[in-house]
């Protein structure tokens, strides 16, 4: 039933990782719709850390559609059954915002047919946004967005994309690993947000498989308490499924973790630390009032860094991604 299921078991023993993310980088950095985002140096005490650390943002916020996502979304379009390009198949997805919106943009850009299952909870702006790309919208409660999506594909033969548990996906993501290994030399700690895990995996694969010294660079993940899927997947030796998810990130708090991005994330990920939504609010303004916007989900893994969540940093060379900029002038004014 599960879109993925049987696809990842099979895909676990044949993966060639390495192989996948390099062709992925490949597809990403050729792309048109996909920039090559800045990685800036900045003073760690000007953003609340205390620690001596030689701290570099990656502006994943200014990537077209403002945020990572078009990265995996490019690159499991490039892979797409060739009805689908054809145009014989309507895609189907399911996204909290972000991943519907760089999909939704894809859709109108590639001319295809798309449709998106959005929780309820998600902000209505976010559903405006990706009906005027001219795709279809469904809201359903959280609990219930994979089965809608399952009988949309059984019922009407479409193609799902899945938002973080698809190879394609997680190899495009890992791009943005590939470009923090090439843009600076030995980085000791990355630090990266964790919803599904297709970032996380995608980002810690790509650096620890770089041969750019990446195999010695400690990758941490970072998960709103309210929604702690990966932590606890990690913990109890599978990708576990969580009907009560709940944080201020939104885009962090699908109902479980990926099963092929929690394999990953075990084989490459040195630990996944958990902020509290007060937390993630403190930052998103504390960014805000250092010249940069970013949404809660994207404001995570700086989160932890400024909360102490990420031991033995000082004196370190660390990257924080700053993963996406969507977030509107009324919601800030409610984090506050």
């Amino acid at each position: 039933g599960n879109c993925t299921e049987r696809k990842i078991m099979a895909l676990l023993e044949s993966l060639d990782l390495q192989k996948l993310i390099r062709e992925g980088a490949e597809v990403v950095s050729k792309s048109p719709y996909v920039i090559r985002t800045p990685i800036i140096k900045v003073d760690p005490k000007r953003f609340g850390i205390e620690e001596d650390i030689e701290l570099y943002l990656k502006m994943e916020g200014m990537q077209n559609q403002g945020s990572f996502k078009i990265r995996g979304v490019v690159n499991m379009m490039e892979n797409a059954p060739k009805e689908v390009l054809k145009r014989e198949k309507r895609l189907i997805t399911m996204s909290a915002g972000n991943f519907g919106r760089s999909f939704a943009y894809m859709c109108q850009e590639l001319k295809l047919s798309g449709k998106v299952v959005m929780p309820v909870t998600a902000p209505s702006n976010r559903a405006e946004v990706i009906r005027s790309f001219g795709v279809e919208v469904e809201k359903v409660p959280t609990s219930e967005l994979q089965q809608t999506v399952d009988k949309h594909v059984e019922e009407q033969g479409m193609l799902c994309l899945h938002p973080f548990d698809d190879p394609y996906m997680i190899a495009g993501n890992g791009s943005m690993g590939v470009e923090i290994m090439e843009d600076l030399a030995a980085v000791d700690v990355v630090l990266v947000c964790c919803g599904g895990g297709g970032l996380l995996a995608g980002t810690a694969a790509a650096i620890k498989l770089s041969g750019r010294g990446g195999e010695n660079t400690r990758v941490i993940g970072v998960e709103p308490e309210g929604a702690p899927t990966m932590h606890l997947s990690l913990r109890g030796g599978k990708a576990v499924t969580k009907g009560d998810v709940k944080s201020v990130a939104s885009g962090l708090a699908p109902p479980y973790a990926g099963k092929l991005a929690y394999s990953i994330v075990k084989k490459y990920v040195e630990e996944v630390v958990l902020v509290s939504d007060d937390e993630i609010k403190q930052s998103v303004w504390l960014l805000y009032r250092n010249g940069l916007v970013v949404e809660p989900s994207g404001a995570a893994s700086f989160t932890a860094l400024r909360c102490g969540r990420a031991a033995g940093v000082a004196g370190k060379k660390v990257v924080v991604s700053l993963t996406g900029s969507n977030v509107s002038p009324e919601e800030l004014i409610q984090l506050k």
